[in-house]
């Protein structure tokens, strides 16, 4: 006899670095496994330091980290935490990311502008990811931004079911805050049975965040509204959009994004909004000094879960959303 023989068998790891570790718990629960030990701590001028107190030598590894606020700190540390599982001789890596930082620079709109999104797929790539999962990209173009897979997840199922089991369906609309967000919202509408309404707005492309809303097209009269939106930054689109729809008569209003980014003065924008109910997923930690009681955040570790189930077991992400 010539040759080793091996068992074949796999086996799973799973990583998590510092920037929302109460997902990676939870995502780790769901799986039946252990968060991996890791020792990460800052050196005084704020370098990075990662080591992983077990060995990854021929596992599948998948390493969780959302970037969240401060964001470059926390894709640096993912960086950083991808090459030294490749140096650490990892069969395979997948590079979970919840909330996928600079998503929203995906395109050039004017001259001397960088594409940011396609600059964080590339350093991911030469860190030595060979897969990324994610959930709800700004954009889907963003997925050809990385030369290999990426399992693009989706939040509707979870948002569109707990808001149907809320609200009377036969008085529901589903409003897109903008051009854009047409197609989910549409998709939306095939889940709930409900009609389509659109808020039409124009961005000042000098200031960042300024929104003026125009109109609303669409009835939305007497009806009770539901936002549907990737992502809320600083509130000031959405709160907009949600006044535009109340002073065109709307009954109620919800909004619903898989992201909740709620930087700057986004609490004083949903306290004081008319808005019911925020509703969001776990894909980012919510700031703790945001004490808004009619936020609802609902967990969106299963469906990653599932997701990394069916990755490390060869099977079918899609499968996952082929009711959509």
């Amino acid at each position: 006899m010539t040759g080793i023989k091996t068992t074949g068998e796999k086996k799973m790891m799973f990583f998590s670095g510092r920037a929302h570790p109460e997902l990676a718990e939870e995502v780790a629960h769901q799986l039946g496994v252990g968060v991996v030990p890791t020792k990460a701590f800052d050196f005084a001028n704020g370098e990075i330091y990662v080591r992983y107190q077990e060995s990854a030598r021929g596992a599948d590894c998948f390493l969780i980290q959302s970037h969240t606020a401060p964001i470059n700190k926390w894709i640096m540390e993912q960086l950083i935490m991808i090459d030294a599982l490749k140096r650490a001789s990892a069969r395979s890596i997948t590079v979970i990311v919840p909330f996928y930082g600079y998503a929203r620079q995906d395109k050039k709109h004017r001259g001397r502008e960088p594409i940011s999104a396609r600059l964080i797929a590339d350093m991911m790539k030469t860190a030595g990811a060979d897969r990324i999962l994610t959930v709800d990209l700004h954009t889907d173009q963003i997925q050809g931004f990385f030369d290999g897979p990426v399992d693009h997840l989706f939040a509707l199922p979870l948002l569109a079911d707990y808001v149907g089991s809320k609200v009377d369906r036969e008085k529901l609309t589903v409003v897109s805050p903008d051009a854009g967000r047409v197609r989910v919202a549409d998709r939306w509408c095939d889940r709930l049975g409900a009609p389509l309404a659109i808020v039409h707005k124009r961005r000042d492309k000098d200031v960042a965040n300024q929104v003026t809303v125009h109109e609303v097209v669409g009835e939305v009269k007497g009806r009770v509204c539901v936002l549907v939106d990737d992502m809320i930054d600083t509130g000031g689109t959405i709160c907009a959009a949600a006044d535009a729809l109340f002073a065109h008569g709307a009954e109620d209003v919800i909004v619903t994004a898989t992201h909740g980014v709620l930087s700057g003065p986004a609490a004083d924008r949903l306290k004081n909004s008319k808005v019911s109910e925020f509703i969001f997923t776990n894909t980012l930690p919510t700031p703790g000094e945001l004490e808004v009681d009619k936020i609802t955040v609902l967990s969106i570790a299963p469906t990653i879960a599932n997701a990394v189930r069916e990755v490390f077991e060869d099977g079918s992400v899609t499968s996952l959303f082929d009711e959509q």
